[in-house]
């Protein structure tokens, strides 16, 4: 699934319950996870049964243990509780602005409908994930979240993480693609990576291009800045010539480089693996991000 660029929308909070983004489960296993979240994943589910496992015992007066600091929040994840009739009754995060109020006239009629068709559906023991956007309080960026939630009494709880980071197999997806495009038409897919089109900029995914018979960097998915420039000198924070790197494992017939740079959705440095291929006389490059090591 190709997923566009960041838009915000005032009650993005409820996207999570839209019909054609979801899958259910008896549990949500983490080996269905994206590739490096499985972690982010199990916390989450795990932070859903014990709301669930909290309400089911104390009622609504577990909602004020949900909506404070303390034990129903875990890093950048929390729960929220969304009645039939589209109220917020508890929020850990940033909707907790939200609690007491009809989230729904703050939603786009298309987004209303869909919300409105999941607040309506049956309960079930089953417990559904969807993706959606939501600002990450953390580093303030819009950014892609995984959220499992579960409908108990015609209330929706919900617990979600974020994934800043794409897969491997998401940008081979994009090298795919980029490189096929380019094979068949080079100018008309150049240009459109440069003016960001989102088949070619997914997240913090993106395609670069290097015509190799002039070693000039002709098409970039993130940085205009970077167009034109002469590829063998392009240097990171680091001074490390990058360029360079890279056409040395071009020439070697290697199929990536890992080097740090900057990652457009959390704009931190960081460690980077840019798979490469060539095409024609064309260098094309999609690159993922490394999640953080922490000792």
């Amino acid at each position: 699934m190709n997923v566009k660029k960041p838009v915000m929308i005032a009650a993005l909070t409820m996207a999570a319950l839209c019909p054609p983004a979801f899958a259910t489960s008896p549990t949500p296993p983490p080996a269905s996870a994206e590739p490096g979240y499985e972690q982010q994943a199990a916390n989450a589910a795990q932070l859903l049964h014990k709301a669930i496992a909290a309400y089911r015992e104390e009622g609504n007066a577990a909602f004020a243990r949900f909506s404070r600091q303390g034990e129903f929040i875990d890093g950048d994840q929390y729960v929220y509780v969304v009645d039939e009739n589209g109220y917020m009754l508890a929020s850990g995060g940033p909707s907790a602005a939200l609690i007491g109020r009809d989230i729904t006239p703050l939603l786009d009629p298309e987004l209303k409908e869909a919300f409105n068709s999941a607040l309506q559906a049956p309960e079930s023991d089953t417990v559904s994930s969807a993706e959606y956007r939501w600002m990450n309080w953390n580093d303030g960026k819009v950014e892609r979240k995984q959220v499992f939630y579960q409908k108990v009494d015609g209330k929706t709880f919900a617990v979600g993480y974020y994934l800043p980071r794409s897969s491997e197999a998401a940008a081979k997806a994009l090298l795919d693609d980029a490189a096929a495009a380019i094979a068949d038409d080079a100018e008309a897919t150049i240009a459109r990576i440069n003016r960001l089109d989102p088949e070619f900029n997914r997240d913090d995914l993106y395609v670069f291009a290097v015509d190799m018979d002039s070693m000039s960097m002709v098409a970039h998915g993130y940085s205009r800045r970077l167009l034109n420039i002469h590829f063998p000198d392009l240097k990171n924070r680091d001074g490390l010539r990058v360029g360079q790197q890279i056409l040395d494992a071009v020439e070697a017939g290697e199929d990536s480089v890992t080097y740090t740079w900057p990652n457009p959705v959390t704009e931190r440095p960081e460690e980077k693996k840019t798979l490469i291929r060539k095409v024609g006389n064309y260098l094309v490059a999609v690159g993922y991000y490394q999640e953080p090591v922490t000792e």
